[in-house]
């Protein structure tokens, strides 16, 4: 039997249906041209892609005429264009710094500060840390910071502009203390004041954000959506762990670039929807749950709700609705939300519905053998929303029948509207007595 792994090359991200079955059969034509794709692109890691695909095919064969957590599926014919144009590179990761290139600005200088000091931890993997390297773009943000303070501030939204200055101060003082740091080659202290820089940075290009970028279109405008961003704490009970019995973990999701489905998500947190679900779905893959006992999917009076597939590229001022990428004829396409990153965030949805999603909310464990660089093969068919920025380690441990004991929002609740009725946020704690 093929291994694991190579099954997970080519497995849907479905929603788990009532009965937990699904017949499915491998087209060998799929095969064939995913072959005939490699013969252009004879990399290593395109060999792995095409045998992994093949393996899964077998998988298949065995696990679809039983119940099933997912069944496999053969590469759609998106995922066979998309392996023959794939080359070679180092996409971004850090679900911080997708988080950060995802903001709708366009400040030129603050983006410069930003990437510079998003590629000192480029530097800082070589052995024994390329310091040189490192010098170099520490020298060049503080060129853009100092000369470049007045436009960047004068980008930044009018009541947001003694918040930006402050930070302003602390991101030019910062970097002299970096400089010095990096004369004396501190390496353990050079990352630590890198991500707090960094933080620095995010916060004058969020306060340069003003207002939300784009009408959503009539016809979903009255579904919950998140015209902004919302932080959400997620506390999770282990069952079989030899490490710890709870864990939390912190999840920012993104209104500015998918209002609709991060709507969706924030309104169902807001009714304790997932408080008390179990994880249902845990191979190495994927971590999966949000499906109720009573159906496929979050319900009022009986009626499924659902929403569509919500996918941003940066070519357009508005997501596209309903339609994958592929059906769109735009695979080459990079969302602005990928599935770069360990512990992103999306809705699992019915295979062949774009416009099926509801409750059921899935994280990606990335293998980065089995999803190139650049083109992580989910992209473009499932609706990104967020990612997780702290505690993500926790997800490659979870396993079936641990259990989401709270989600919360903690931030951006302001930015919710529509929301359903009876999901108003939970109360506020009581004053503390004087």
């Amino acid at each position: 039997m093929a291994s694991s792994k190579a099954n997970y090359a080519t497995k849907p991200i479905v929603q788990r249906s009532s009965d937990g079955r699904k017949s499915m059969k491998t087209s060998k034509a799929h095969l064939e041209a995913v072959r005939a794709a490699a013969e252009h692109q004879p990399k290593e890691w395109m060999k792995k892609a095409v045998s992994a695909i093949s393996a899964g095919a077998l998988a298949m064969s065995v696990t679809a005429s039983g119940p099933v957590l997912e069944p496999a599926q053969a590469a759609a014919p998106m995922e066979v264009m998309q392996l023959a144009k794939l080359t070679a590179g180092d996409p971004q990761k850090n679900p911080n710094a997708l988080l950060r290139n995802a903001l709708p600005i366009d400040n030129k200088p603050i983006r410069a500060i930003q990437q510079n000091l998003e590629l000192i931890s480029e530097d800082l993997r070589v052995p024994g840390v390329n310091f040189r390297g490192v010098s170099s773009k520490v020298n060049a943000s503080y060129r853009v910071a100092t000369k470049n303070k007045d436009k960047i501030l004068a980008d930044v939204a009018e009541d947001k502009k003694a918040a930006a200055e402050d930070s302003m101060a602390k991101l030019v003082k910062g970097l002299e203390a970096l400089q010095e740091t990096v004369k004396v080659q501190d390496k353990q202290e050079v990352p630590l004041l890198q991500q707090e820089l960094l933080r620095y940075v995010g916060d004058i290009e969020q306060d340069m954000v003003k207002g939300f970028p784009f009408e959503i279109p009539q016809e979903y405008s009255n579904l919950p959506a998140l015209k902004g961003r919302a932080t959400i704490t997620m506390d999770l009970s282990l069952k079989d762990n030899p490490v710890t019995d709870k864990a939390r973990m912190v999840i920012v999701v993104d209104g500015y670039n998918a209002p609709i489905t991060a709507g969706n998500f924030v309104d169902l947190v807001n009714k304790k929807f997932y408080d008390g679900l179990e994880i249902q779905r845990a191979d190495g893959f994927v971590v999966q749950t949000g499906k109720p006992e009573d159906g496929d999917g979050y319900k009022i009076d009986g009626k499924l709700q659902t929403i569509p597939l919500e996918v941003k590229v940066p070519a357009d001022e508005v997501p596209l609705y309903g339609e994958t990428l592929e059906n769109l004829g735009r695979f080459q396409e990079t969302p602005v939300l990928p599935f770069n990153a360990f512990g992103t965030l999306a809705m699992a949805r019915s295979e062949f519905e774009p416009n099926s999603a509801s409750s059921q909310i899935f994280w990606l464990l990335k293998e980065s053998e089995l999803t190139p660089s650049s083109a992580n093969l989910l992209d473009g068919s499932y609706g990104v929303f967020g990612y997780v920025v702290q505690g993500a380690d926790i997800l490659q441990d979870l396993k079936v029948g641990d259990v989401i004991t709270s989600a919360k929002v903690v931030a951006g609740q302001e930015n919710l509207v529509n929301p359903r009725r009876g999901s108003s946020p939970p109360a506020p704690p009581p004053a503390a007595e004087e």
